[in-house]
């Protein structure tokens, strides 16, 4: 009998091994969605840093994660002798990776709004220091317990902050952190002239597209595997997503008036609102989720590039930041059961938990982005910005002039 229940249990911990490593290898892939929606928006001469800039955000990110971030957000280690680490078939080693590729969207969404401007090496360090330490000082506090929040949320108004995947851990966090970079940084160079906004077509519709579908079909890995065990596992969130995605779709179609830049980023503002509460909802909540931040997109991505002057190239703070908030406090409003879903949400929590998550982003961005901007200088010269980040920083353009 002890032989069997050891066989049971090592079949449970790897099959949850294995779930969790598909979960890290469908996100890892969506930064293949970040680099190619981020080289098909920009102009042609900052299309080879695009893609620089997500890998070498990935590398850097990995190692401030693994040597510092985790530790801050979870108290682990891994440190240690390889045969204490991988007990459970490294279970621990594989939720590592997973939480990692959740890390490392945060430059990665940095990454599209201050892009053909940003000097290079100040990124990475940027990088550096978001990933370990102001995105893990706020994930461990929503999503372990730390400092005692959730703890104060449930006692004091019956849940804590609810957030499955990420809406505001993730995508608000970086929305925020990226708009504090992009204030800092200023506007691209003939942006706008004469108080009038100057339009820089996007450079490749096809590469913007196939950013957005990897970006999508990855995004169920973030989502449903956000479970992190097969018994967690639900048919729900991926209902969920899928409804919000097309939510999301629709929205933009209309509002944007058929343009294939809103139409292919309104299934990524639908996925972003819906991670929050795609647990809890029922599908017709999640597609009105979709819908608003379809919308929402829209409307503020406009309204932030001609009337506020915030040259955000690829709409990061909108798409990620808006649409993430909006996620936060959807998720109190349509996991309600008297709304169709599961209950166990606070309104009021989600309020303060989106309300701390902005401000926790933005302070954070404002230090290190001006810290940085002070000692190193965060942008290119005017003349290396004329030429394109592609010669300027890597010597060879994304076409061969031959």
């Amino acid at each position: 009998m002890e032989n069997l229940q050891s066989a049971v249990d090592g079949l449970v911990h790897s099959s949850n091994t294995l779930f969790i490593l598909g979960g890290a290898v469908m996100v890892l892939a969506m930064h293949a969605g970040f680099a190619f929606l981020e080289v098909g928006t920009v102009r042609q001469k900052n299309q080879v840093n695009a893609l620089a800039k997500i890998l070498s955000d990935f590398a850097i990110s990995t190692l401030a994660y693994f040597f510092i971030g985790y530790w801050i957000a979870y108290g682990v280690t891994f440190m240690q002798p390889a045969a204490v680490i991988n007990a459970d078939h490294g279970y621990a080693l594989v939720k590592f990776f997973f939480l990692l590729t959740f890390a490392a969207a945060i430059p990665a969404i940095i990454s599209g709004g201050i892009a053909e401007r940003a000097r290079f090496v100040p990124q990475l360090c940027a990088t550096a220091l978001i990933v370990a330490f102001i995105y893990p000082f706020f994930e461990g506090m929503i999503w372990n317990g730390n400092f005692g929040l959730q703890a104060w949320l449930l006692e004091r108004f019956g849940a804590g902050f609810h957030d499955f995947a990420g809406s505001v851990v993730v995508h608000a966090m970086g929305g925020w952190l990226a708009l504090a970079a992009v204030l800092l940084l200023g506007p691209r160079n003939g942006r706008y002239r004469d108080g009038k906004l100057v339009a820089f077509a996007p450079s490749s519709i096809p590469f913007l597209a196939l950013g957005s579908w990897i970006l999508i079909v990855g995004w169920f890995g973030f989502n449903v595997m956000s479970a992190q065990t097969l018994q967690g596992l639900s048919g729900l969130v991926a209902v969920n997503s899928l409804m919000a995605m097309v939510g999301g779709t629709v929205a933009a179609l209309i509002v944007g008036r058929n343009d294939p830049g809103f139409l292919h980023n309104g299934p990524l503002a639908g996925l972003v609102a819906i991670c929050a509460g795609s647990d809890l909802m029922h599908p017709v909540g999640a597609l009105v989720t979709g819908a608003v931040a379809g919308a929402l997109f829209v409307g503020c991505f406009t309204a932030a590039q001609g009337k506020w002057k915030i040259d955000d190239v690829l709409g990061v703070w909108p798409l990620h930041g808006l649409c993430g908030v909006w996620g936060g406090i959807a998720c109190g409003i349509f996991g309600q059961v008297t709304l169709g879903g599961l209950g166990g949400v606070s309104l009021i929590s989600q309020l303060i938990g989106t309300g701390l998550g902005v401000v926790v982003a933005l302070v954070g961005g404002f230090a290190v982005y001006g810290v940085i901007k002070a000692f190193h200088g965060l942008r290119l010269s005017q003349e290396e910005e004329y030429y394109g980040a592609d010669l300027s920083v890597h010597k060879i353009g994304a076409v061969s002039q031959d």
